[in-house]
């Protein structure tokens, strides 16, 4: 309960921020890779994300609507509100990993993601897709098919894309938490580099 009130406090804390300052806004759109789940949000990729805007002179405000325990369902219901709420300019896409754990189809995840796509430039914002991967206990047919969703709809959707989310730290225990699914704050800056190389052409100074 405190971890969600933190959140909650955090995310009205970075709307009215955003909205005062009359900057563009950035919304992450996330599950807990994002949401800063048993880390302090201050620490969190997204956070250092609006440190490394403000440090290199982009006027843009980060909004992080990311909730642990998100999926693809989840967010198309609570989009369109925060759309209206934000006005983003552009808006980064990190999910999928939660409906893949509960077995989601494939075809359902890939409507979905292209639900959320479609929605958010139809308000008007750019979009950039994370990718992320299942864990190969799933099976070689599940895993490759779940991945090539987001490989397709960056293609057919023309979206920038992060191939892997996790590239560079999926592979070491030294870089999660005790549960072995949530990075930890040293991997919270390598989250960042993953993102900062196909979020920066979309920026404008």
């Amino acid at each position: 309960m405190r971890t969600i009130l933190v959140l909650l406090l955090a995310f009205l804390g970075l709307s009215g921020t955003a909205a005062a300052a009359g900057k563009p806004v950035i919304l992450v759109l996330g599950d807990s890779l994002s949401a800063g789940y048993g880390i302090p949000v201050e620490q969190g990729w997204v956070a250092r994300l609006q440190r490394r805007l403000d440090a290199e002179g982009y006027g843009y405000a980060v909004v992080n609507a990311s909730v642990t325990g998100e999926t693809t369902v989840g967010a198309l219901e609570r989009l369109p509100r925060a759309l209206a709420r934000h006005k983003p300019a552009l808006v980064v896409i990190e999910l999928g990993g939660n409906d893949g754990l509960r077995g989601l189809p494939v075809t359902e995840l890939r409507t979905n993601l292209e639900a959320l796509v479609r929605t958010s430039r139809e308000a008007g914002a750019r979009v950039l897709l994370a990718a992320v991967r299942m864990p190969p206990n799933y099976g070689p047919q599940y895993t490759e098919k779940f991945y090539a969703v987001y490989e397709g709809v960056a293609r057919d959707l023309r979206v920038p894309w992060v191939p892997f989310f996790l590239e560079g730290i999926a592979l070491r225990e030294d870089l999660f938490q005790d549960d072995g699914i949530h990075p930890d704050l040293a991997a919270q800056p390598i989250l960042l580099d993953n993102v900062w190389p196909v979020l920066e052409p979309l920026l404008k100074r």
